[in-house]
């Protein structure tokens, strides 16, 4: 269940009456318990409550309490050994008239009344599995309005199928913005008179919804109506103000409702539409417009503190700097307030404008603090609104940036200068386009945002109507000289591979009016690298400064030899760096994205600042000389993949690529049979080990012919079955290399394997949750897969050590690409780069010796794998002392002793690699990359 699901689950059980027996068995089927759990905690099986209450391992103990006694009973839980020994994360005590929890982890409580408790449902969501943040519990109101819209929708999609289809999409999109606008507008007083539109819905439409419709029709037309004298609108409708702003413009019919879809929008229309929050307002009405978007219900929440991250280092932490050191000068304060006014803020991939509202609004707080201090606390705002523009591709989500603006707009009016003077500024809506439709890759920011401190006119598509009547605008700020501009946003990720032709036109068309391409720059290019490079185009602005969040991948392996050559020719520095983190959503079923933020700017004035997220969420801020494309302090080096070790070390290659549709691999049960049935086929079988069976432990075996031995594997029914499926997998592939293989379809594609006694195996990707990374020995009866790397030439355990030390992780962890946040190993970026000092024999006999300690002691714990011996908080003493003695052995052979951390370690391994490849440590300004 998601959180929509669950607010929902759990309002309805808030509004059923308490029932003492059954409370805590509903309220966990609320959360997405299963029936077969439910049953298990009934019948007292996994019920290990000793208070008399309901208690779940590893997630609640309730307990309903008599009358007057829940403070007595929250505490008698706390206190509870079982509540200790089961591990649970949250304890909840009710009389049925008032509620108490506690989360046992955090301290956090919850008390009300029992009615209202699904008020707090985001409180309790670690019991789905969701992980929540700030965020989710400020957006209640977001989310219960999310599924009683998403309600609404499916009902009326049922009674007006040719309404939903995607031909109308446009006018499915617009009746949902009008809608809410309305539902807004009548509980802010904007339409004057309580709940006028859900009252007038209720009262002139028929119980039976037969002209739902048509009254609502009517109220639209009202409010894009100015002159009343000749509108023939009836009496009931024409209360309503004139709003247009495009938003009512054009004819966009409203869908028959039936008497369920009524009574949903009237339900819907007693919520308290005040508490919307414009941060997320897109995002909602998004969830419930788009099929796509509504199956992945309760994913969009993103944290206001994420995007805080990129706004708060790029511009509002200097405004409040600014604002602290003004005082109470008015002469400073009227400074600051004239910089507010000119600062514009530009997202080029703005979506449904979430980056812009949460500027817009940390901006009006600073101009309220600073009215305030100057006694004009009352003052009409100085920000324009159409200083925070935006480019998105999808009409709608540009839509709804505009129109979520607005509401921004007008809860600060109402928050620093009252509702009369709010309300009386509001109607009608501007038609002024900050927000332009299209492809940021293929527009020219120039034109929508203009970093110059000219005026400028900008046409601009009037998104809320469909007119083609278009006004020439006059964006404010344009003219000051001094004006500052921030791009910012979260651009669309894509690697290379996942791209398609359009998205590889769109990058290529990039680089080509840059003129940056060279025929052969795509190939490594994530899609967001066009994003960075149209910003590093503005860098020639000293009054530009751009932050993108951004995927990890930009910032390791091949990208850093293509993109970031690319980003210097503009002389950008990186001003500011998030160093990689998980971008946070609600969703109990999406993997979270692995990001890095990125400022660049040309602007030299002030030190980099390198920030850093530990697992428990804490922020360090570093100021450093220099943020070089690793995302840290250090050397301006580029780490370019070499085909040779420039230490001196052994040739390591990739395994044996099979390209067989599977066929060569055999599970180890299926060998045993049919090796009962012909024994001859243990001559044409080896083990088979990649990353998985490695770190696993697992068994499988392949099938390995040589030429010399194809007419007796043929002669094997069941090998040559498996030949003649590999033949027609290879002929009916769309790759030529691949066709070309059929013609020997009883071996491998890519044949590395040598004739060696031992071969050192190492995964191509694994965990970041290892202290160290995985690496093993194997004999010659085994086939290394492609999926791992081998060194065949040199079995010494001098590499196994150099391999599995913690300098070889930190700097595999940087140099190379990750898999998420997964290390993803290279051989010719992680190996063949690795700086080693030259190493004497005694070096090669303390390895060698650290190694045989290794090994060892993984021995002594057999048959455990290494997924089961590096699980961080079970490692075995034996084996963390082991490893500790090697990294001793290697770290005194670097600089004479232990490194005090990674920073220290990545430090001197930059420096190494930049003296053994005879690169130059430019630490000049702006030529960091």
């Amino acid at each position: 269940m998601n959180a929509v699901e669950i607010e929902e689950a759990v309002s309805n059980l808030a509004a059923q009456p308490f029932d003492r027996k059954e409370f805590a068995f509903a309220f966990l089927k609320a959360f997405g318990n299963k029936a077969t759990t439910i049953k298990r905690l009934k019948s007292g099986t996994s019920n290990r409550s000793d208070v008399g209450g309901v208690l779940q391992t590893n997630n609640i103990h309730i307990k309903v309490c008599n009358p007057n006694k829940v403070a007595d009973t929250l505490r008698e839980l706390k206190e509870s050994v079982a509540t200790t020994k089961a591990k649970a994360k949250i304890i909840l005590a009710t009389d049925g008239d008032w509620l108490e929890a506690e989360n046992i982890y955090s301290g956090e409580t919850v008390a009300c009344e029992y009615a209202d408790f699904h008020e707090k449902f985001g409180f309790f969501l670690p019991l789905a599995g969701i992980t929540t943040v700030k965020a989710i519990r400020e957006s209640a109101f977001d989310i219960k309005a999310t599924g009683r819209l998403d309600k609404l929708y499916v009902e009326l999609s049922k009674t007006n199928p040719d309404w939903a289809s995607s031909e109308n999409k446009n006018d499915i999109n617009l009746f949902l913005a009008r809608l809410i606008f309305c539902l807004f507008a009548e509980d802010t007083d904007i339409f004057g008179g309580e709940n006028r539109f859900t009252n007038t819905v209720e009262q002139m439409s028929s119980p039976d919804s037969s002209n739902t419709h048509k009254v609502i029709s009517e109220i639209f037309k009202a409010m894009k109506t100015n002159d009343r004298s000749n509108a023939d609108l009836r009496p009931w409708a024409d209360q309503f103000p004139y709003v247009n702003g495009g938003l009512f413009s054009g004819l966009v019919e409203v869908p028959s409702f039936s008497k369920i879809a009524r009574s949903y929008l009237l339900h819907i229309g007693k919520l308290d539409w005040t508490k919307v929050n414009p941060d997320i307002f897109g995002s909602m009405i998004q969830a419930v417009a788009d099929k796509n978007e509504r199956s992945a219900m309760g994913m969009h929440y993103t944290s206001v503190s994420n995007i805080l991250k990129v706004l708060n280092p790029l511009f509002l932490d200097s405004l409040r700097t600014q604002l602290a050191d003004a005082g109470m000068s008015p002469v400073k304060l009227l400074n600051l307030r004239k910089r507010l006014s000119s600062i514009r803020v530009f997202d080029p991939a703005c979506g449904s404008g979430n980056f812009l509202v949460i500027a817009y609004k940390e901006m009006r707080s600073i101009e309220a603090k600073v009215n305030e201090l100057r006694g004009e606390s009352d003052r009409k705002t100085e920000i324009p609104l159409t200083n925070f523009r935006g480019i998105e591709l999808r009409k709608f989500p540009a839509e709804i940036a505009r129109l979520t603006l607005v509401i921004a707009s007008y809860q600060c009016d109402l928050l620093y200068r009252g509702k009369n003077k709010a309300l009386k500024e509001l109607l009608p809506l501007d038609d002024e386009s900050w927000v332009t439709c299209g492809n940021a890759l293929r527009l020219d920011w120039m034109s929508i945002c203009p970093p110059r401190g000219e005026t400028v006119k900008y046409v601009g598509d009037d998104l809320l109507h469909s007119s083609t009547d278009q006004k020439v605008i006059n964006f404010e700020g344009g003219g000051k000289a001094n004006s500052e501009l921030f791009i910012c946003g979260n651009p669309p990720y894509l690697g290379y591979s996942l791209q398609n032709k359009d998205h590889k036109d769109d990058l290529k068309s990039v680089l080509n009016s840059l003129t940056l391409y060279d025929g052969t720059r795509l190939n490594s290019l994530d899609y967001i690298a066009g994003w960075l490079l149209k910003a590093a185009e503005y860098g020639k602005y000293k009054n530009v400064t751009s932050a993108f969040v951004a995927t990890n991948s930009i910032c390791q392996g091949i990208s850093i030899s293509t993109l970031w050559p690319l980003i210097k020719k503009y002389e950008q520095k990186i001003q500011f760096a998030y160093t990689s983190f998980r971008w946070s959503n609600l969703a109990s079923n999406k993997a979270v994205v692995t990001v890095v933020i990125i400022a660049l700017t040309s602007n030299y004035k002030y030190k980099p600042t390198i920030y850093t997220t530990d697992s428990n969420g804490i922020t360090a801020a570093k100021i450093v000389d220099n943020i070089n494309s690793y995302l840290m302090s250090g050397p301006v080096v580029s780490v370019a993949q070499n085909i040779n070790s420039i230490s001196g070390l052994s040739r390591m290659e990739r395994g044996n690529g099979p390209v067989d549709g599977g066929n060569f691999l055999i599970s180890y049960s299926e060998y045993m049979l049919e090796f009962s049935k012909d024994p001859k086929i243990k001559q044409l079988v080896k083990n088979f080990v990649g990353s998985q069976e490695l770190v696993n432990g697992r068994l499988r075996k392949c099938l390995w012919i040589e030429d010399a031995d194809f007419d007796r594997a043929n002669g094997i029914e069941f090998i040559r079955n498996r030949i003649e499926s590999v033949r027609t997998f290879r002929q009916n592939s769309k790759k030529a290399t691949t066709r070309l293989f059929s013609y020997k379809p009883h071996r491998f594609v890519e044949v590395r394997h040598k004739s060696c006694e031992l071969v050192i195996i190492i995964p191509k990707v694994s965990s970041e949750n290892r202290p160290y990374l995985p690496v093993g020995i194997v004999d010659n009866t085994y086939i290394v897969s492609d999926s791992a790397f081998g060194i065949y030439d040199d079995s010494s355990l001098l590499n196994v050590a150099l391999i599995a030390s913690k300098l070889h992780l930190v700097w595999v962890s940087t140099v190379c690409g990750r898999l998420g946040t997964g290390f993803r190993y290279s051989n010719t970026l992680g190996w063949n780069t690795f700086p080693v000092p030259k190493l004497t024999s005694k070096n090669k006999e303390d390895l060698t010796r650290a190694a045989e300690n290794i090994l060892l002691a993984r021995e002594e714990h057999f048959p455990a794998t290494i997924a089961d011996l590096y699980k961080p908080d079970q490692m075995p003493e034996n084996l963390r002392i082991a490893h500790e003695h090697n990294d001793e052995i290697i770290e005194r052979i670097f600089i004479g002793r232990r490194f005090k951390n990674d920073t220290e370690r990545l430090e001197k391994l930059f420096e190494l690699y930049s003296k053994m490849t005879g690169q130059v440590d430019n630490k000049q300004k702006g030529t960091n990359h």
